[in-house]
């Protein structure tokens, strides 16, 4: 098996990677940004969607779930908290591009496992409490899965010390960042999400009905 050998004598610590890793972390950031869009999507439905159904209307399937009492946290969409957690795998495999550092290997270890944990849960509510799926939703869990597993073997193929031994590295691994590659692509992500919530704030001119 061929590897790609990375060490600096400015960092502590010494690693190995199969050169699979590069196309696995490709995959990976593929697979973020396709969670990124369908959390994206749903957090659109959230803000400009539902608002617009009455509150008597009766609502089934996918919009049952989307309206239920679980598809919030103090007031925001589940979606949303979704669509930050894709940017940060995003912007973590943008600073492993970068840098290549394992850290970064380790640190999103413990970020994938717990959206694999939180999305079997909010999959269970679908199943049982609600009685409905939503397909976007489960595209959602889908990818955080797969996430999950292209880390898994992200690991396997990567040959490097563990994580108490790396974290001296940690802060002269963010001297070396190329801030802009990492920053610049989730300021984006972010501005998306968020300035839907601001556009239902703005004054805007009611719709004018046609004759």
């Amino acid at each position: 098996m061929s590897t790609q050998t990375r060490s600096i004598q400015s960092f502590d610590s010494e690693w190995e990677y199969a050169s699979s890793v590069s196309f696995l972390f490709g995959a990976f950031a593929a697979v973020a940004i396709v969670g990124w869009l369908a959390s994206t999507l749903l957090t659109a439905i959230h803000v400009f969607a539902i608002p617009a159904i009455p509150a008597d209307a009766p609502v089934q399937g996918s919009m049952e779930v989307i309206t239920s009492q679980w598809a919030y946290v103090f007031g925001v969409p589940l979606a949303t908290f979704g669509a930050f957690y894709y940017l940060t795998t995003l912007g973590l495999t943008l600073w492993w591009f970068d840098t290549r550092h394992p850290l970064i290997v380790k640190i999103l270890t413990p970020i994938t496992a717990s959206g694999v944990v939180f999305s079997a849960f909010f999959v269970w509510l679908q199943l049982v409490p609600i009685g409905a799926i939503c397909p976007f939703c489960m595209m959602s869990a889908a990818a955080t899965v797969i996430l999950f597993g292209l880390e898994l073997a992200i690991l396997r193929q990567s040959n490097a010390p563990p994580l108490s031994e790396m974290v001296g590295d940690f802060g002269r691994l963010l001297g070396q960042t190329n801030v802009a590659v990492v920053v610049v692509p989730m300021l984006i992500g972010l501005v998306s999400v968020g300035g839907m919530f601001l556009i239902p704030l703005l004054p805007l001119p009611d719709p004018v009905p046609f004759a």
